[in-house]
């Protein structure tokens, strides 16, 4: 499947990949280990940080299988699971209109999300520019725990 280029407003410093039909609540997923991994998991829904808190761009990709464990040429990689039930993936910064977001078909099931940043060396010293990047793969795969694949010194 191609690759979905996204610019999201990552108001708050984070956006959010969701089942459209789920009601899951990230308020209490953002803990602070969450916080520096980047990644918030809540019932289906997944929170995903980011560098900056403005348009940040982002590749999404649905995959079929697994993509490459190579973590050269990212700032920090992370993984979680997402259960999509509904077969609609909602992609949007978090105060987004939600009948506004984007949406792709997905099919019914359970996914491993995996975030891998690059261009952190790029921000301004105030943080408010960058060439940032937020690649965000899925891929069908059972349930499991969030993993730090690569920190980030952010």
């Amino acid at each position: 499947m191609q690759p979905h280029q996204l610019i999201l407003f990552a108001d708050y410093h984070q956006f959010y990949l969701q089942d459209e039909a789920a009601s899951g609540d990230l308020s209490k997923a953002w803990s602070p280990e969450a916080v520096e991994r980047m990644l918030a998991v809540a019932n289906g829904v997944v929170g995903i940080g980011t560098l900056r808190n403005m348009d940040v761009g982002v590749t999404l990709e649905i995959l079929a299988e697994p993509p490459s464990a190579d973590t050269n040429g990212f700032d920090h990689v992370v993984e979680g699971s997402l259960d999509a039930r509904c077969g609609t993936l909602v992609v949007a910064g978090c105060t987004d209109y939600f009948p506004d977001a984007a949406r792709f078909a997905l099919a019914p099931g359970s996914y491993r999300v995996r975030l891998s940043i690059s261009g952190a060396d790029t921000l301004s010293e105030d943080g408010l520019e960058g060439e940032d990047h937020y690649l965000v793969q899925l891929w069908p795969a059972p349930a499991g725990a969030t993993v730090v694949l690569k920190q980030g010194a952010f």
